[in-house]
């Protein structure tokens, strides 16, 4: 794990996969955008995976539950993103733990946490998430069309 940790600070990226298979990937989107992305296209890849993350709040860990990681490290993970592992048995470990996730820009609780919020499991966090996402792209088609 420590290898991704290090690979997660010197790269500047938000998000270190290492596979069941040994390979090593990194991205760089904001939110949980790409373990979204992850899910839906390559759930292989994150299946029993080791992760670093950059942020690890609610959302994430929703996700990375949902995903059947093996391990988590987060430089700056949320209190309510914890029962959502513990209840999932997955090793994490974090830099900083803090009460909630503020966004960069402000002190304004991230949107994706306030969006989860209700949830008490890992599947009811995705389907929140995905219910959002799809809103804010038929509102995207709605104003572009």
């Amino acid at each position: 794990m420590q290898e991704l940790i290090d690979i997660l600070r010197s790269k500047g990226c938000s998000l270190v996969v290492r596979s069941t298979t040994g390979e090593t990937t990194t991205y760089s989107k904001k939110g949980v955008r790409d373990l979204m992305w992850l899910l839906d296209n390559e759930p292989e890849r994150v299946r029993g995976a080791l992760v670093a993350d950059k942020v690890v709040g609610k959302a994430s860990a929703g996700l990375l539950v949902r995903g059947g990681v093996a391990g988590v490290h987060a430089e700056v993970m949320s209190r309510q993103a914890l029962p959502l592992l513990e209840a999932s048995a997955i090793p994490h470990t974090f830099a900083q733990l803090v009460d909630r996730i503020i966004i960069p820009a402000g002190d304004a609780r991230c949107p994706l946490e306030q969006i989860v919020a209700s949830a008490h499991t890992a599947t009811e966090v995705e389907v929140l998430l995905r219910q959002h996402f799809q809103e804010m792209s038929e509102k995207r088609n709605q104003t572009n069309s």
